[in-house]
């Protein structure tokens, strides 16, 4: 049998191309140089991307365009999300553009954003993660280029504030390919070392690229990661990196940040002199206190003999004093124990016991009445009880000739229409019960 081939139309076959592109193609980042743009009446852009190679023709259809920020023209230089596409009609293979942006310094500030968005949404950037700064550092860490202007002007600046701090210098690069991981490496050391109570990150200032290193992921954990505070000082006062928002303290400068972390020396001077005019002043008035204090005693200071004739009067005086006294109270304890003596008299046991035993003939006599008259009031309770009880009881009635009828169940029959002719009935009399059958029911005309 005979191969007969799959014949397709022009038509069928671009659609076809079209879809596989459209399927297997997600949306993909394409970076080159806009030509041949063109703005119709539509609103719709059209343009062709290239670059040194290649080139492809490119739709941005309106919706999308205006939500550009900038205004493209040829020679521009750009970052495009598309999707990859075919146009039916003349075959021809393009990009639909979603998104376009500068290229170079927009592809790096996507970049920053979203590094930024995803590290604030995990938390990094929170104020309650951050370390407090030492008011006067014993040792300063610094980790930049050893040869850049910011090593330099941070050193000035410590040198002419307060030169006694000492400082430990980690050399990095801070620029170029490797430059974060040197740094994320120097932090680690430091926090190694542990000698440092403070670590300033930083470099002069530059370009958004020059500064790149300061905005990757790596160095932006080692900083988060850190047990000693870090001051970040990155290039000028209106440059922002990811690692200003981790870090513990922002410098606008790496000059600010030695001026953040050390005192002025000339106040500490002031401070000292100041102490120690007061020191001396304590220490005068405490001496002439202490003089003063030793005339009081010398003074005070009489001869041993005039002591004891004084002492000697103030113990004949203790003496009289504790005559009396002791005969004062030799009197009040006897007047005392002649009044418990007569209170003893008044309460002998045999005075209480004959109280006790007439109070006890009282309560007998008084128990035996109570006695007698509640069994009394119980008689007549009962009897009252049995006389009504007997006037309700059943059985009263049955003794006035009538009977109580009750089916198999030992339900009492009420009614004639409770039983059916052959059923047979208990009927209860005074004296015992009969056992009937029932052969015929005549209910009661009314």
């Amino acid at each position: 049998m005979d191969y007969q081939p799959t014949t397709l139309t022009v038509s069928q076959l671009n659609r076809r191309a079209r879809q596989l592109l459209e399927t297997h193609l997600p949306l993909v980042w394409v970076e080159g140089e806009i030509s041949n743009f063109s703005r119709p009446g539509s609103g719709h852009w059209y343009l062709t991307l290239k670059d040194e190679h290649a080139q492809a023709r490119c739709a941005m259809f309106r919706n999308r365009n205006s939500l550009v920020r900038f205004r493209p023209d040829n020679g521009t230089h750009v970052l495009v999300r598309c999707r990859v596409s075919l146009y039916e009609g003349r075959g021809d293979f393009q990009l639909i553009i979603e998104h376009m942006e500068e290229a170079g310094y927009g592809a790096l500030q996507r970049k920053f954003d979203e590094l930024k968005h995803r590290l604030s949404e995990e938390g990094l950037f929170l104020d309650t993660h951050k370390q407090p700064l030492p008011s006067l550092p014993n040792r300063i860490g610094i980790i930049t280029s050893p040869t850049g202007a910011a090593i330099r002007d941070i050193l000035s600046v410590l040198k002419r504030r307060f030169p006694a701090i000492p400082v430990t210098v980690y050399p990095s690069v801070v620029q170029g390919s490797g430059a974060a991981a040197q740094l994320a490496d120097s932090i680690a050391l430091a926090n190694e070392d542990n000698r440092c109570d403070v670590l300033i990150v930083g470099r002069g200032g530059g370009s958004l690229e020059d500064l790149w290193a300061f905005n990757e992921e790596v160095l932006t954990r080692a900083i988060y990661n850190s047990n000693i505070p870090i001051i970040s000082a990155v290039g000028h006062e209106v440059d922002f990196t990811i690692a200003d928002f981790v870090a513990d303290y922002r410098a606008p400068t790496p000059s600010a940040a030695a001026e953040i972390l050390s005192p002025n020396g000339e106040e500490f001077l002031a401070n000292f002199r100041g102490f120690e005019r007061l020191f001396l002043e304590a220490i005068q008035r405490r001496l002439q206190s202490s003089s003063q204090h030793i005339d009081n005693l010398r003074r005070q200071l009489r001869h041993p003999g005039e002591r004891l004739h004084h002492r000697g009067q103030q113990l004949q005086n203790l003496l009289v004093r504790l005559k009396r006294s002791t005969a004062e109270n030799q009197t009040r304890q006897q007047t005392r124990l002649h009044h418990l003596q007569d209170k003893l008299g008044r309460c002998h046991p045999s005075q209480q016991l004959d109280q006790l035993q007439s109070q006890l003939d009282a309560l007998k006599q008084r128990l035996h009445l109570g006695m007698e008259k509640l069994i009394e009031l119980r008689h007549d309770s009962w009897q009252k009880s049995a006389q009504l009880l007997h006037a309700v009881s059943p059985l009263n009635t049955l003794e006035r000739g009538y009977a109580i009828v009750m089916d198999k169940q030992q339900h009492i029959v009420r009614h004639v229409a409770d039983t059916a002719v052959g059923d047979t009935v208990s009927t209860k009399l005074v004296d015992g019960s009969l056992l009937c059958t029932v052969d015929k029911i005549i209910p009661e005309e009314r």
